[in-house]
């Protein structure tokens, strides 16, 4: 009922905020739970891709130090998010997803570079979908990157892939993981030259950086 509520709030203050966003291939979505992965483009990028793919459900993993406001902790505990040590992550951040994806009607949104400063992408994701015997969804997001670039009303565009399907009874060797890894970020690739062939990410933090220099 929360996330419902939250869910208005959000598409409403989007709307009032820019009204210039558009969803692309939402028949790609499978029934069922999943995870939904991207590359990290914007701090509200995860409210783009979770209003695209509703009405389905997600959770979230978020930093634990949002978590020592009991504000902000109500809010996040509600709109299904649960804290993870970035610096230490414990069983839980593998625990909680997978428990979670196998007994509630919920599916996850991941960003397996873990942080927009980098596209690096590593295999939480793809351990947590082994374990939990669902897909991987990959997506990307392309609008601004920052909140000025937002009140600007730039177009935001999301565009949802076709899930990959990982194969449970195989074991997730590095080589194996590399692979899929490979697989998922050509699958980027591939979602941004759907939308804009000459798209390229520009982190604004680098962006600043090298302009102050």
């Amino acid at each position: 009922m929360f996330y419902s509520f939250i869910r208005i709030v959000a598409r409403v203050v989007l709307v009032l905020l820019n009204g210039n966003a558009h969803y692309k291939h939402r028949e790609r979505l499978p029934a069922g739970n999943y995870i939904l992965v991207g590359p990290h483009r914007a701090w509200f990028d995860m409210l783009y891709f979770a209003l695209g793919a509703s009405p389905k459900k997600f959770s979230f993993m978020a930093k634990e130090e949002l978590f020592k406001n009991p504000i902000l902790r109500y809010i996040l505990v509600h709109a299904n998010a649960f804290p993870v040590n970035r610096q230490n992550p414990g069983p839980s951040a593998i625990k909680t997803p997978v428990k979670w994806l196998k007994k509630r009607d919920l599916s996850l949104i991941m960003f397996p570079s873990g942080t927009r400063h980098s596209q690096q992408l590593k295999g939480g994701a793809l351990l947590i979908s082994k374990l939990a015997g669902v897909p991987l969804v990959p997506a990307v997001y392309q609008g601004p990157a920052d909140t000025k670039g937002l009140l600007r009303r730039k177009r935001i565009t999301v565009n949802f892939g076709e899930p990959i399907y990982l194969d449970r009874k195989q074991r997730l060797t590095d080589a194996q993981q590399q692979l899929i890894l490979a697989q998922m970020s050509a699958r980027f690739k591939q979602l941004d030259n759907e939308l804009d062939p000459n798209y390229k990410y520009v982190d604004p933090m680098k962006a600043k950086k090298k302009n102050s220099n």
